[in-house]
């Protein structure tokens, strides 16, 4: 422990040698027996962390590109106590601030307490999280480095930095090098998978800001909906309606429990209880749901939409809440009764600041042809710089790099599928994604924290398991505040079913032990053998271009059979188990397993059924 109280210096640590970056300053400074709680919600990818009795060594540097005049500054903790575990955790961001912040601060005495020694950065702009303070050099002019810097170029240099002081500290490289992020700090990762696809081993990117310039300007939909029309609902009747579409929804799963999570099955017509009388809260009377209230719900839930009435892009969740603080259409209401829209403000920064470049502009004034024209012309400016669109992670797995994001199906922030659209993508350049990258979505939870649903607490733990062991996770559970669980399937299998087998291991109830082996009863989204034997026939009259498009289809279709392979195998343990565990004598407890049995066991003949499948479909 001496030497590293020694080395923790700034004459003992060289600057880093970083090509087209010049160092110009470091500072290092002991902090011995500091201590401090970590909660969840500032640590969304690892959950609660009692900090305690940290020893660190705490160095600041800052550098520059020359010929830019920008200026960024890395912050790296370097642990003492508890001993490094040779191993690097790079932690992100949240709205504007790319890392130097208290909360970031959290997730970085986190890290420490789990040995790690841990970097964020500035991305060379204020931490103010105000956008006004950076994003023009004049009006009409974007400080292009200074974007850029934020978008990528940041977390590059800070983490190659930080792994030159981790050397000359320890005097050894780290192990394994990790991010963590959410919201800004997972499109930070996603960015570093596709950009710089050898500087992480692991990413977990949750809730990622990614088509960033589609995605603020379709999040301002709800209130762009609301300004056309000059009409602001209550925010009683936008409740009533995300209440009513979860319940109408809810038992799409088999179970009922105040989550949708099936939201593909979902399709509530806010217009279906247009003049319903309800209680509310915001005027003290009653009142009935208008039309207003039911076009900003399906402007919130059915996609941006341009002049023509054509898609745009992704809005949200039918659970996810419209009226709350930053909410999309949230409103405010003076004691006469008269409401106005109050939209987030880092959707009209995207705006004005960086689409419109006028700080003065007002987004409340957009006809629907100029805000179509805003979401076009903000997707050709910047899509390159911070759109984080690039969908081919191919450098990435070759590499050895695993991924996993989880995004709450309730988000306010960020719509689940803006993550899902770019799942896909990836999906249809590298049909084995579920070998490197995994997503997760999560009934019923909100932005990176909270909401009903509850979020993966230990997802970074079966990160570091899948890099570190080959063990790739099949399954998160989700905690929510009252500590209670949902399991989370890889998309796109979803959990369709949670029961609990309440016997112990020798046949007798036992007060909750749930079998790992129900976990399989998820849906399959399988293709048909119709299907297939179709593409089949007409396998001679492809061009080139399709017949790769083909070999890439059919290496998927294996992949499918394997997973199938391996789920038919866990049912069959699952039988075994059951039938060896209830008998005659304990029908009574069979009768409490009769309905998920039944299911598992007709999930089991569908599965056998597939082999069969494929020959038929190799005859054709």
């Amino acid at each position: 422990m001496s030497s590293l109280t020694s080395n923790c210096a700034a004459s003992a640590l060289p600057f880093p040698i970083i090509y087209g970056a010049d160092f110009q300053t470091i500072q290092a400074s002991l902090i011995q027996n500091f201590s401090t709680f970590v909660p969840y919600s500032n640590n969304p990818n690892s959950g609660d962390v009692h900090a305690q009795n940290l020893h660190f060594c705490n160095v600041t540097i800052t550098h520059t590109h020359p010929g830019t005049h920008d200026k960024l500054t890395t912050k790296i903790f370097l642990p003492i106590q508890p001993p490094w575990n040779e191993r690097l955790q790079a932690v992100g961001g949240g709205g504007w601030v790319a890392g130097l912040h208290p909360i970031i601060d959290d997730r970085m005495y986190a890290a420490l307490a789990g040995g790690y020694a841990t970097v964020t950065t500035d991305g060379g702009v204020p931490s103010s999280n105000v956008a006004d303070d950076w994003a023009l050099l004049s009006p009409g002019n974007v400080d292009l480095y200074a974007l850029q810097n934020f978008a990528s170029v940041s977390i590059n240099d800070a983490t190659l930095a930080a792994k030159s002081i981790v050397r000359r500290f320890y005097n050894k490289a780290p192990k394994y090098s990790y991010f963590s992020g959410c919201s800004q700090g997972g499109r930070q990762g996603i960015m570093a998978a596709q950009r710089y696809p050898e500087l992480f081993d692991g990413i977990a990117a949750a809730a990622p800001a990614i088509y960033y310039p589609q995605l603020f300007v379709s999040a301002f939909f709800p209130q762009q909906v609301m300004n056309e029309m000059g009409k602001y609902p209550h925010a009683c009747e936008l409740d009533a309606l995300t209440r009513a579409a979860i319940k109408a929804c809810d038992a799409e799963d088999g179970k009922v429990d105040g989550l949708i999570a099936n939201p593909d099955a979902c399709h509530f017509d806010p217009f279906s209880i247009v003049g319903k009388e309800i209680d509310c809260a915001d005027s003290g009377s009653k009142i009935s749901i208008s039309e207003v209230a039911a076009k900003v719900a399906e402007a919130a839930w059915n996609g941006s939409r341009a002049s023509d009435g054509s898609f745009l892009w992704y809005s949200y969740g039918y659970e996810t809440n419209l009226t709350a603080d930053a909410c999309p259409a949230q409103t405010t209401c003076s004691t006469n009764g008269t409401c106005t829209g109050v939209p987030r403000p880092i959707w009209t920064d995207w705006i004005r600041l960086f689409v419109k470049k006028d700080a003065k502009f007002n987004s409340a004034t957009m006809s629907r042809k100029e805000y179509e024209g805003a979401f076009i012309q903000g997707v050709r400016e910047f899509d390159s710089v911070i759109g984080t669109s690039g969908a081919d992670l191919r450098d990435f797995r070759n590499a050895g790099g695993k991924m996993i994001t989880y995004h709450g199906m309730a988000d306010m922030g960020i719509p689940f599928r803006n993550t899902r659209h770019y799942y896909d993508a990836v999906r249809a350049i590298s049909p084995n994604i579920h070998d490197f990258y995994r997503l997760f979505e999560a009934p019923g939870l909100s932005h990176c924290t909270g909401g009903a649903g509850g979020q993966p607490l230990k997802l970074f733990e079966a990160l570091v398991q899948w890099v570190e062991e080959g063990v790739a996770p099949g399954s998160l559970e989700a905690i929510n505040a009252f500590n209670q669980t949902n399991l989370l399937c890889p998309y796109p299998q979803r959990a369709v079913a949670n029961a609990s087998i309440r016997l112990s291991a020798n046949g007798q109830t036992s007060s909750n032990t749930t079998a790992s082996a129900l976990k399989v009863l998820i849906e399959l989204k399988q293709p048909t053998s119709g299907s297939i034997r179709a593409t089949a026939t007409q396998l001679s009259d492809l061009t080139d271009a399709k017949l790769k498009r083909w070999m890439i289809l059919k290496e998927d279709y294996n992949d499918r059979q394997r997973e199938y392979a391996k789920k038919l195998k866990a049912l069959e343990e699952l039988d075994n188990y059951i039938e060896s565990a209830v008998d005659s004598s304990h029908q009574p407890i069979f009768e409490d397993l009769s309905t998920p049995y039944t299911k598992l066991k007709a999930l089991k003949k569908r599965l056998e059924l597939i082999p069969s499948q494929l020959k038929q479909t190799a005859r054709a």
